[in-house]
């Protein structure tokens, strides 16, 4: 039976349904809304070139898609690595883009205190010191939060969103940029989230978007997937539902395209590859790109990819959600 008291949402043994080869149990029910799913697909790590089988269910009322059998919290380290780190932190070092979300939230909020969960090595918050905001950060990675300390000067919460502990109502803003799906429960991160804000104060957050052109024209080989990194695949209703459930009002919802051309297709010649035989290093094991491998990137991304994109905006809408959410004053 599914259980929400308002906080968090939990189990009960009849949530979990004994899979079809007998060997592991499914978590069968969906965290925003409480419907019992149905079995969807299967995919793998490709990140790190793994070959076990991850079950995703979907949500047959609110959309919302999870993976029904995941890596429990003590097994997930090695899904992150110190590769994985680096390869968000490094896709992380664009102050453009992050002043670009700075002037997106400027249209709701313009000053205050502004927490950000995920904070990686604080380039945001180092946008927002600088334009006059008290900042603060939670991030998982300790070198991480050391980083975003030095860099931003923001008082970081080294550990997982569940063991800080903010006031009630402490925060103007709050943001979580990519993070919002590696959560066991999204839910209770929003619960939390619609706790700390203070009344009228905005929550902003981005995930991708499962139900996009990219997803619907690589399925499993997309790596926005990231299973099983990305424990929960959210599309616009379904989180506007979940966000709703904890009594935060949605102000905004926009598709963009961020399509990861390059490294889903990766994957999809990674898999013919082994299936000829020829096997070569995971992409978590390649080497930073040199100045030549630069350059020919940049040209493809200049010439072939918006070609190859044409497909994916037929396909469907984009692949990043960008959301805006309001507590209620």
């Amino acid at each position: 039976m599914h259980k929400a008291n308002g906080n968090t949402i939990t189990l009960a043994d009849s949530d979990l349904t004994t899979g079809t080869d007998g060997q592991d149990c499914l978590r069968s029910i969906c965290d925003g809304c409480g419907a019992r799913g149905v079995a969807w697909r299967t995919g793998v790590d490709r990140f790190h070139g793994r070959q076990h089988h991850y079950r995703l269910l979907r949500c047959p009322s609110c959309g919302l898609v999870w993976i029904g059998n995941p890596p429990g919290p003590e097994e997930m380290g090695p899904h992150y690595s110190t590769v994985y780190d680096r390869a968000v932190t490094t896709a992380g070092e664009c102050l453009d883009r992050f002043e670009w979300r700075r002037q997106q939230l400027a249209r709701y909020k313009a000053h205050g205190s502004v927490l950000d969960i995920g904070c990686s090595a604080g380039s945001f918050l180092y946008c927002m010191r600088r334009s006059g905001w008290q900042v603060y950060g939670i991030e998982m990675s300790r070198s991480a939060a050391d980083t975003a300390r030095e860099r931003s000067g923001a008082k970081v919460f080294n550990g997982d969103i569940s063991a800080a502990v903010f006031d009630p109502g402490q925060f103007d803003v709050i943001t979580a940029f990519h993070v919002l799906e590696h959560a066991y429960s999204p839910r209770e991160m929003l619960y939390r989230v619609s706790r700390w804000l203070k009344p009228g104060g905005i929550y902003y957050m981005m995930v991708p978007n499962i139900d996009s052109g990219g997803f619907k024209t690589f399925g499993s080989y997309w790596f926005a997937l990231e299973l099983p990194r990305h424990l929960f695949h959210f599309c616009p209703e379904s989180l506007t539902r979940m966000a709703d459930s904890v009594g935060l009002e949605m102000l905004d919802v926009k598709l963009y395209r961020e399509p990861f051309i390059e490294n889903s297709t990766r994957y999809l010649i990674d898999a013919g590859l082994t299936s000829l035989g020829i096997s070569r290093r995971p992409l978590a094991m390649c080497e930073p790109p040199g100045l030549m491998k630069r350059i020919v990137r940049k040209a493809l991304r200049n010439t072939i990819v918006p070609f190859l994109s044409v497909p994916m905006r037929l396909a469907g809408p984009g692949e990043s959600i960008h959301a805006f959410f309001q507590k209620p004053v």
